[in-house]
Formats: structure tokens, sequence, C-alpha cells
């Protein structure tokens, strides 16, 4: 099995910047894909980012491309989610997935969660 620990959530001013961390443990972190979810207050889950295992592919929700980016370090067992220019609509919990396949992470189709980190985006 996999587990999935994120880090680096917490209160930002609008239009600054985290970076979130999730680092793996358990099986070969290497041979998954791994993506980013998140889950905004009253809303469903959503799809924000996903990447390969060998960072060839990335895959981004439409809302936040050009301010998001995923990134790994496989010798570190580690993705990570640099976020940029926040807005106060990306305040959520985010969440770390790992599966077989950037695309079928992005389609939700995910074998391990973390158990999230909460961004709040201030306006």
């Amino acid at each position: 099995q996999v587990q999935l620990v994120e880090s680096g959530g917490g209160l930002v001013q609008a239009g600054g910047s985290l970076r979130l961390s999730c680092a793996a443990s358990g099986r070969t972190f290497s041979s998954y894909a791994m993506g980013w979810f998140r889950q905004a207050p009253g809303k469903e889950r959503e799809f924000v980012a996903a990447i390969n295992w060998s960072s060839s592919s990335t895959y981004y929700a439409d809302s936040v491309k050009g301010r998001f980016t995923i990134s790994r370090d496989n010798a570190q067992n580690t993705v990570y989610l640099q976020m940029d220019s926040l807005k106060p609509e990306d305040t959520a919990v985010y969440y770390c997935a790992a599966g077989s396949s950037a695309l079928q992470v992005r389609a939700g189709r995910v074998n391990y969660w973390g158990a999230g980190t909460r961004v709040t985006v201030s306006s």
C-alpha cells in the first residue's frame, strides 16, 4: 500500500504563493502517477493537476493553468504543487493522489489519497 501525507497548507493573502508537498511511502513512488485535487467548502472535489512517473506529462485544470505547477522528485518520494497568484476561490482542502497513469488520475481514477492540507486565501 501507499501512504500519502500532505503538508505546506496555510493562510495567505490573495496574490501570494504556497508550495504544497506530498510525501509518499510504502511502495515504489516512481511507479505511480501523482496528482492533486481540492475540495472547497460546499463544493465537490475537483481535479487540480496530475503528473506522470517521468514528469514528461502534466495536466492542469483550466482554473489553475498558468498559476500552479506540479512537479515531483522521485528520489525524495515527493510530489509538489507550487501555487502562485493565489485567489480566494483557491481556498480548499488540497488532497494528494496516486494512480496508474496521469490520465487516469486526471479522470479521478485514484488508487490512494492523502488526508489533505488546508489552504485559505484571504481577499
